[in-house]
């Protein structure tokens, strides 16, 4: 049976959940997993239901028949393909840890997606990426070419059909330009000690500081650099007997789990954007049920 999932958001209001699921018990479909949130302060509601359509019905077929109850909710909705994977880019420079993770997930079918490129402006992951007979694309960025290899990046996006660009430590920021056009579509990690240490070297600031907590955050980017909605953060303890060679392996290990986590999250469409923040729902059957089909 084709396994489906469908997002929807609207103004919040009594007997939406009531609508859909009597849509789908009529339309053949049986639900194996559903969230919602209703949030109090903004007056919206979100939902995410995973289901098996038992008559075979088509996306096209069942965005048809639901207009009606998504019209008289006002509803922004779609229905998704759960075991369709979905093509992203992946963009890096010198630190490989985030890359590096994304392509064992990848290749053991933990992150079902398809990895359409990896774009870098640096060429020492040329290698490791080509022998996965993923496309490397070599973009050098200077001031001076910075828009024209922001424009060919946005070139690789639309010829290959990206859904996703994830940012595995480029360490480039994009241009306000690329933030809109991709609002919702490029997800970040970065080591959360930022306001306080900043520059190259905040591990080693850590360090100095006797820090005892090292956390990664990864999120939507905007314009607003490192402030886009947080998607998924973690942290690991340290303790006073850890060099700073520790706190920077311990840091990479977490950046690469919070990263992995965030993507996988959007990737099944258990991440709504609302306002400045996130509705994040937990890993559903369906997102196990792809992976084990990866």
């Amino acid at each position: 049976m084709p396994n489906y999932a469908l997002t929807a958001t609207c103004p919040s209001r009594r007997g939406i959940v009531a609508a859909v699921s009597g849509f789908l018990a009529g339309a053949g479909c049986n639900i194996t997993d559903a969230h919602q949130f209703d949030d109090i302060e903004t007056g919206n509601f979100f939902m995410r239901v995973a289901f098996e359509s038992e008559t075979g019905a088509t996306l096209d077929c069942l965005e048809a028949g639901f207009e009606p109850v998504a019209g008289r909710f006002c509803m922004a909705h779609r229905f998704h393909d759960s075991d369709a994977r979905m093509k992203v880019i992946i963009m890096v420079s010198r630190f490989g840890h985030c890359l590096n993770d994304l392509l064992y997930r990848w290749r053991i079918g933990a992150l079902p997606i398809d990895i359409v490129g990896v774009i870098s402006n640096h060429m020492e992951y040329q290698k490791v990426v080509v022998n996965h007979d993923i496309p490397f694309h070599y973009l050098k960025v200077t001031k001076e070419t910075k828009s024209a290899a922001e424009a060919r990046q946005m070139a690789i996006v639309e010829e290959t059909g990206a859904e996703l660009i994830v940012l595995a430590r480029y360490m480039q920021v994009l241009s306000d330009t690329m933030c809109r056009t991709m609002s919702g579509r490029i997800i970040n990690i970065h080591h959360s000690f930022l306001p306080s240490f900043k520059g190259a070297n905040p591990y080693k600031q850590a360090y100095a500081r006797g820090v005892k907590f090292i956390g990664a955050t990864s999120h939507y980017v905007t314009a607003d650099l490192d402030e886009g909605p947080i998607i998924e953060q973690d942290v690991v303890r340290l303790t006073h007997a850890q060099s700073p060679a520790d706190y920077v392996t311990l840091g990479r290990d977490v950046e690469s789990l919070v990263l992995s986590r965030a993507v996988h999250a959007h990737i099944h469409r258990r991440v709504f954007l609302n306002g400045g923040k996130t509705v994040v729902f937990p890993a559903s059957p369906d997102s196990y049920r792809s992976e084990r089909m990866g």
